[in-house]
Protein backbone atom coordinates (compact mmCIF):
# COMPACT_ATOMS: atom_id res chain seq x y z
CA UNK A 1 0.00 0.00 0.00
CA UNK A 2 0.91 3.39 -0.87
CA UNK A 3 0.44 6.21 1.48
CA UNK A 4 0.88 9.88 0.00
CA UNK A 5 1.71 13.06 2.64
CA UNK A 6 -1.78 14.05 2.87
CA UNK A 7 -2.38 10.63 4.54
CA UNK A 8 0.39 10.65 6.83
CA UNK A 9 -0.61 14.27 8.00
CA UNK A 10 -4.24 13.23 8.43
CA UNK A 11 -3.05 10.56 10.35
CA UNK A 12 -1.31 12.48 12.62
CA UNK A 13 -4.05 14.97 13.00
CA UNK A 14 -6.15 12.01 13.92
CA UNK A 15 -3.99 10.94 16.92
CA UNK A 16 -3.41 7.58 15.02
CA UNK A 17 0.39 8.20 13.36
CA UNK A 18 0.51 6.41 9.95
CA UNK A 19 -0.07 2.88 9.28
CA UNK A 20 2.00 1.31 6.72
CA UNK A 21 0.54 -2.78 7.46
CA UNK A 22 -1.36 -4.27 10.14
CA UNK A 23 2.21 -6.06 10.90
CA UNK A 24 3.37 -2.61 12.18
CA UNK A 25 0.30 -0.35 12.89
CA UNK A 26 1.25 -0.07 16.47
CA UNK A 27 4.44 1.55 15.77
CA UNK A 28 3.18 4.77 14.22
CA UNK A 29 3.56 7.78 15.89
CA UNK A 30 2.05 11.14 15.19
CA UNK A 31 4.07 13.84 15.40
CA UNK A 32 3.06 17.52 15.88
CA UNK A 33 5.91 19.92 14.65
CA UNK A 34 6.78 22.79 16.69
CA UNK A 35 5.33 26.40 15.92
CA UNK A 36 7.93 28.60 16.51
CA UNK A 37 10.88 29.20 14.98
CA UNK A 38 13.68 28.71 15.82
CA UNK A 39 13.31 25.11 16.36
CA UNK A 40 13.73 24.65 20.43
CA UNK A 41 14.32 21.20 19.31
CA UNK A 42 17.64 22.59 17.88
CA UNK A 43 19.54 23.57 20.86
CA UNK A 44 23.09 24.90 20.54
CA UNK A 45 26.34 24.06 22.40
CA UNK A 46 28.48 26.22 21.80
CA UNK A 47 28.38 29.61 19.67
CA UNK A 48 30.26 27.60 16.55
CA UNK A 49 26.80 25.37 15.91
CA UNK A 50 24.65 28.30 15.48
CA UNK A 51 26.01 28.47 11.75
CA UNK A 52 24.22 25.00 10.90
CA UNK A 53 21.20 26.43 12.40
CA UNK A 54 18.61 27.47 9.70
CA UNK A 55 16.44 29.94 11.89
CA UNK A 56 13.17 28.80 9.92
CA UNK A 57 13.32 25.23 9.75
CA UNK A 58 11.90 22.77 12.04
CA UNK A 59 11.66 18.74 12.66
CA UNK A 60 9.40 17.23 10.71
CA UNK A 61 8.56 13.23 10.84
CA UNK A 62 7.97 12.58 6.84
CA UNK A 63 6.76 8.99 8.16
CA UNK A 64 6.02 6.23 11.02
CA UNK A 65 5.36 2.51 11.65
CA UNK A 66 8.80 0.90 12.16
CA UNK A 67 9.97 -1.61 14.58
CA UNK A 68 13.23 -0.11 14.91
CA UNK A 69 14.79 2.38 11.41
CA UNK A 70 18.42 2.22 11.08
CA UNK A 71 20.92 2.59 7.86
CA UNK A 72 18.79 5.67 5.78
CA UNK A 73 20.59 6.13 2.44
CA UNK A 74 19.44 9.05 0.16
CA UNK A 75 19.45 8.49 -3.76
CA UNK A 76 20.02 11.94 -5.22
CA UNK A 77 18.85 11.26 -9.11
CA UNK A 78 15.97 9.82 -8.05
CA UNK A 79 14.64 11.83 -4.59
CA UNK A 80 14.27 9.07 -2.52
CA UNK A 81 15.37 7.43 0.72
CA UNK A 82 16.00 4.00 1.66
CA UNK A 83 16.16 2.77 5.29
CA UNK A 84 16.27 -0.64 7.12
CA UNK A 85 13.32 -1.69 9.11
CA UNK A 86 15.03 -4.48 11.18
CA UNK A 87 13.19 -6.62 13.27
CA UNK A 88 10.25 -6.20 10.12
CA UNK A 89 12.43 -7.64 8.02
CA UNK A 90 12.41 -4.77 5.09
CA UNK A 91 14.15 -2.09 3.55
CA UNK A 92 11.55 0.96 3.64
CA UNK A 93 11.19 3.44 0.73
CA UNK A 94 10.04 7.12 1.08
CA UNK A 95 10.00 9.38 -1.96
CA UNK A 96 10.29 13.15 -1.54
CA UNK A 97 8.62 13.86 -4.73
CA UNK A 98 5.33 12.73 -3.85
CA UNK A 99 5.39 11.85 0.29
CA UNK A 100 5.20 8.13 -0.19
CA UNK A 101 6.26 5.85 2.13
CA UNK A 102 6.44 1.92 0.80
CA UNK A 103 7.95 -1.20 0.68
CA UNK A 104 11.11 -1.55 -1.11
CA UNK A 105 12.26 -4.67 -0.47
CA UNK A 106 10.70 -7.93 1.94
CA UNK A 107 12.19 -10.01 2.86
CA UNK A 108 15.56 -8.48 3.25
CA UNK A 109 18.02 -10.72 5.00
CA UNK A 110 17.36 -8.63 8.08
CA UNK A 111 18.95 -5.28 6.12
CA UNK A 112 21.05 -2.98 8.48
CA UNK A 113 23.31 -0.11 7.33
CA UNK A 114 23.34 1.20 3.53
CA UNK A 115 25.02 2.99 1.49
CA UNK A 116 25.59 4.08 -2.17
CA UNK A 117 28.98 3.28 -3.96
CA UNK A 118 30.27 5.94 -6.55
CA UNK A 119 28.03 4.27 -9.66
CA UNK A 120 24.54 5.34 -7.49
CA UNK A 121 24.38 1.67 -6.41
CA UNK A 122 22.66 0.09 -3.25
CA UNK A 123 25.17 -1.43 -0.89
CA UNK A 124 23.92 -3.34 2.02
CA UNK A 125 24.36 -4.98 4.92
CA UNK A 126 22.50 -8.55 5.65
CA UNK A 127 22.11 -8.46 8.85
CA UNK A 128 21.06 -12.20 9.55
CA UNK A 129 20.47 -15.28 8.26
CA UNK A 130 22.48 -14.41 4.88
CA UNK A 131 25.09 -12.55 7.22
CA UNK A 132 26.66 -11.14 3.87
CA UNK A 133 27.28 -7.34 1.68
CA UNK A 134 25.54 -7.40 -1.45
CA UNK A 135 25.35 -4.88 -3.78
CA UNK A 136 21.91 -4.28 -5.75
CA UNK A 137 22.54 -3.60 -9.58
CA UNK A 138 21.17 -0.81 -11.88
CA UNK A 139 19.10 -4.13 -13.35
CA UNK A 140 18.03 -5.18 -9.65
CA UNK A 141 19.50 -8.21 -9.18
CA UNK A 142 21.95 -8.54 -6.36
CA UNK A 143 25.61 -9.39 -6.26
CA UNK A 144 27.41 -11.10 -3.15
CA UNK A 145 30.38 -9.20 -2.42
CA UNK A 146 31.75 -10.83 0.94
CA UNK A 147 29.65 -13.33 3.09
CA UNK A 148 33.08 -15.09 4.40
CA UNK A 149 36.59 -14.26 6.22
CA UNK A 150 39.06 -17.28 6.50
CA UNK A 151 36.68 -19.81 5.47
CA UNK A 152 33.55 -18.98 8.42
CA UNK A 153 30.96 -16.88 8.15
CA UNK A 154 30.69 -13.04 8.85
CA UNK A 155 28.99 -12.28 12.57
CA UNK A 156 26.19 -9.64 11.66
CA UNK A 157 27.79 -6.74 9.32
CA UNK A 158 26.37 -3.89 10.73
CA UNK A 159 27.46 -0.42 8.98
CA UNK A 160 29.03 0.42 5.80
CA UNK A 161 30.41 2.96 3.55
CA UNK A 162 32.23 3.82 0.40
CA UNK A 163 35.76 5.76 0.18
CA UNK A 164 36.04 7.72 -3.12
CA UNK A 165 38.59 5.01 -4.29
CA UNK A 166 35.96 2.46 -4.40
CA UNK A 167 37.03 0.40 -1.25
CA UNK A 168 34.19 -0.37 1.14
CA UNK A 169 34.41 -0.64 4.58
CA UNK A 170 32.06 -2.62 7.15
CA UNK A 171 31.67 -3.37 10.65
CA UNK A 172 31.22 -6.75 11.98
CA UNK A 173 29.68 -7.01 15.62
CA UNK A 174 27.19 -9.52 16.82
CA UNK A 175 23.77 -7.85 17.38
CA UNK A 176 22.42 -9.74 14.54
CA UNK A 177 22.92 -13.23 15.57
CA UNK A 178 22.68 -12.26 19.33
CA UNK A 179 19.19 -12.93 20.11
CA UNK A 180 15.59 -13.68 17.54
CA UNK A 181 14.70 -9.82 17.64
CA UNK A 182 16.77 -8.59 14.52
CA UNK A 183 17.28 -11.93 12.74
CA UNK A 184 18.08 -15.33 14.48
CA UNK A 185 20.33 -16.27 17.01
CA UNK A 186 23.21 -17.93 16.02
CA UNK A 187 27.05 -18.75 17.39
CA UNK A 188 29.73 -16.51 15.71
CA UNK A 189 32.33 -18.40 13.76
CA UNK A 190 34.63 -14.96 14.13
CA UNK A 191 37.31 -14.94 16.45
CA UNK A 192 36.99 -10.99 16.32
CA UNK A 193 34.37 -8.95 15.77
CA UNK A 194 36.64 -7.17 12.92
CA UNK A 195 36.35 -4.02 10.58
CA UNK A 196 36.54 -4.80 7.12
CA UNK A 197 38.02 -3.51 3.55
CA UNK A 198 36.73 -4.90 0.48
CA UNK A 199 39.07 -3.51 -1.95
CA UNK A 200 38.72 -3.14 -5.62
CA UNK A 201 39.87 -6.67 -6.29
CA UNK A 202 37.11 -7.81 -4.38
CA UNK A 203 39.73 -9.11 -1.76
CA UNK A 204 38.45 -8.71 1.73
CA UNK A 205 41.15 -8.31 4.61
CA UNK A 206 40.02 -7.13 8.20
CA UNK A 207 41.40 -3.96 8.65
CA UNK A 208 40.74 -3.20 12.80
CA UNK A 209 40.51 -6.85 14.45
CA UNK A 210 40.30 -5.00 18.83
CA UNK A 211 36.83 -3.49 18.70
CA UNK A 212 34.36 -5.27 20.90
CA UNK A 213 31.11 -4.91 18.84
CA UNK A 214 32.37 -1.91 15.83
CA UNK A 215 28.87 -0.17 15.05
CA UNK A 216 28.65 3.09 12.89
CA UNK A 217 32.08 4.52 11.30
CA UNK A 218 32.60 7.49 9.12
CA UNK A 219 35.84 8.95 6.95
CA UNK A 220 36.89 12.87 7.62
CA UNK A 221 36.46 15.14 4.49
CA UNK A 222 39.44 14.46 3.28
CA UNK A 223 39.69 10.45 4.03
CA UNK A 224 42.48 10.52 5.67
CA UNK A 225 40.97 9.68 8.99
CA UNK A 226 38.26 6.83 10.07
CA UNK A 227 35.79 6.87 12.99
CA UNK A 228 34.38 3.89 14.10
CA UNK A 229 31.76 3.71 17.02
CA UNK A 230 32.87 0.95 19.69
CA UNK A 231 29.70 -0.53 21.08
CA UNK A 232 31.41 -2.26 24.63
CA UNK A 233 34.59 -2.09 26.12
CA UNK A 234 36.07 0.97 26.84
CA UNK A 235 33.69 0.89 29.56
CA UNK A 236 31.42 3.41 27.42
CA UNK A 237 30.23 3.75 23.91
CA UNK A 238 33.19 5.96 22.49
CA UNK A 239 34.11 6.84 18.81
CA UNK A 240 37.86 6.20 17.45
CA UNK A 241 39.73 7.76 15.42
CA UNK A 242 42.18 5.79 13.09
CA UNK A 243 44.92 7.49 10.32
CA UNK A 244 43.92 5.99 6.69
CA UNK A 245 47.44 4.61 5.44
CA UNK A 246 48.22 5.00 1.57
CA UNK A 247 47.95 0.97 0.88
CA UNK A 248 44.56 0.88 3.19
CA UNK A 249 45.76 0.41 6.30
CA UNK A 250 44.81 2.06 9.37
CA UNK A 251 46.73 3.30 12.59
CA UNK A 252 47.36 5.62 15.59
CA UNK A 253 44.00 4.36 17.08
CA UNK A 254 43.26 7.28 19.23
CA UNK A 255 39.99 8.20 21.46
CA UNK A 256 38.06 11.26 19.82
CA UNK A 257 34.84 10.89 21.38
CA UNK A 258 33.55 9.08 25.25
CA UNK A 259 29.32 9.24 25.27
CA UNK A 260 30.23 9.09 29.22
CA UNK A 261 27.82 6.89 31.46
CA UNK A 262 24.58 7.62 30.26
CA UNK A 263 24.28 8.31 25.99
CA UNK A 264 24.66 5.85 23.58
CA UNK A 265 26.26 6.12 20.03
CA UNK A 266 25.12 4.35 17.24
CA UNK A 267 25.73 5.48 13.43
CA UNK A 268 26.90 8.99 12.54
CA UNK A 269 27.38 10.95 9.50
CA UNK A 270 30.34 13.85 8.94
CA UNK A 271 29.58 17.19 6.90
CA UNK A 272 32.04 18.94 5.14
CA UNK A 273 33.39 20.94 7.81
CA UNK A 274 34.54 17.70 9.32
CA UNK A 275 31.82 17.58 12.31
CA UNK A 276 30.14 14.47 13.18
CA UNK A 277 26.33 14.10 13.77
CA UNK A 278 25.52 10.94 15.74
CA UNK A 279 22.57 9.12 16.73
CA UNK A 280 22.24 9.72 19.93
CA UNK A 281 19.90 8.27 22.94
CA UNK A 282 19.75 6.35 26.59
CA UNK A 283 22.46 3.37 26.61
CA UNK A 284 19.71 1.04 28.75
CA UNK A 285 22.16 1.95 32.19
CA UNK A 286 20.21 1.47 35.48
CA UNK A 287 20.36 3.95 38.14
CA UNK A 288 22.35 2.01 41.20
CA UNK A 289 19.46 2.37 43.36
CA UNK A 290 15.82 1.67 43.32
CA UNK A 291 13.17 4.03 43.69
CA UNK A 292 9.68 3.59 44.87
CA UNK A 293 7.06 3.00 42.47
CA UNK A 294 3.58 2.14 43.22
CA UNK A 295 4.44 0.36 45.88
CA UNK A 296 7.29 -1.24 44.03
CA UNK A 297 11.20 -0.93 44.41
CA UNK A 298 12.32 -0.26 40.35
CA UNK A 299 15.54 0.50 39.36
CA UNK A 300 15.24 3.56 36.23
CA UNK A 301 17.23 4.25 34.16
CA UNK A 302 20.54 6.32 34.67
CA UNK A 303 19.21 8.78 32.60
CA UNK A 304 16.06 9.74 31.30
CA UNK A 305 15.77 8.85 27.47
CA UNK A 306 13.79 12.37 26.87
CA UNK A 307 16.74 13.91 27.59
CA UNK A 308 18.80 12.02 25.84
CA UNK A 309 16.99 10.87 22.55
CA UNK A 310 18.22 12.91 19.77
CA UNK A 311 20.86 13.84 17.79
CA UNK A 312 24.52 14.98 19.25
CA UNK A 313 27.04 17.13 16.74
CA UNK A 314 30.90 17.16 17.33
CA UNK A 315 33.10 19.25 16.39
CA UNK A 316 36.42 17.39 14.58
CA UNK A 317 38.06 18.11 17.66
CA UNK A 318 35.20 15.93 19.52
CA UNK A 319 33.77 18.81 21.64
CA UNK A 320 30.10 18.39 21.76
CA UNK A 321 28.39 21.86 19.98
CA UNK A 322 24.95 21.31 18.96
CA UNK A 323 21.85 18.74 19.59
CA UNK A 324 18.51 18.08 18.15
CA UNK A 325 15.86 17.12 20.26
CA UNK A 326 13.72 14.32 18.95
CA UNK A 327 10.74 12.19 20.64
CA UNK A 328 12.31 8.88 19.88
CA UNK A 329 16.27 7.58 20.16
CA UNK A 330 17.94 7.89 16.72
CA UNK A 331 20.27 5.17 16.06
CA UNK A 332 20.95 7.06 12.48
CA UNK A 333 21.14 9.21 10.12
CA UNK A 334 22.11 10.73 6.97
CA UNK A 335 22.45 14.01 4.68
CA UNK A 336 20.12 13.94 1.93
CA UNK A 337 17.38 16.45 -0.43
CA UNK A 338 18.35 18.29 -3.51
CA UNK A 339 20.75 20.20 -2.26
CA UNK A 340 22.79 17.94 0.34
CA UNK A 341 21.39 20.59 3.18
CA UNK A 342 18.39 18.13 4.82
CA UNK A 343 18.76 16.01 7.50
CA UNK A 344 17.26 12.38 7.30
CA UNK A 345 17.13 11.07 11.01
CA UNK A 346 15.90 7.39 11.32
CA UNK A 347 14.81 7.29 14.60
CA UNK A 348 13.23 3.88 16.21
CA UNK A 349 9.69 4.22 15.21
CA UNK A 350 9.96 6.49 12.45
CA UNK A 351 12.09 8.45 10.11
CA UNK A 352 12.47 12.55 10.87
CA UNK A 353 13.87 14.97 8.74
CA UNK A 354 15.68 18.92 9.19
CA UNK A 355 16.98 21.21 7.00
CA UNK A 356 20.39 22.62 8.05
CA UNK A 357 23.07 24.58 6.76
CA UNK A 358 25.57 21.93 6.20
CA UNK A 359 25.99 19.62 3.84
CA UNK A 360 27.18 15.33 4.03
CA UNK A 361 31.28 14.96 3.34
CA UNK A 362 31.38 13.21 -0.11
Amino acid sequence: MTLSRRDILSGALAGSGLAISGQARAQSFAFKPNQRYPDPAVEILDPSFAKYRLYSSTVEQVASGMRWAEGPVYFPDEGYLLLSDIPNNRIMKYSEKDGSFTVFRSPANYANGNTRDRQGRLVTCEHSVTRRITRTEKNGSVTVLADSFDGKRLNAPNDIVVKSDDTIWFTDPLFGINGNWEGFKAKPEQANTNVFRIGTDGKLTAAITDLVNPNGLAFSPDEKKLYVVEWKGTPNRSIWSYDVNADGTVGNKTKLIDAADQGALDGFRVDRDGNLWCGWGSNGALASEPVDLNGHKVYPLKGKSEDLDGVMVFNPQGKPIGFIRLPERCPNLTFGGPRGNRLYMAASHSLYALYVEAEGAV
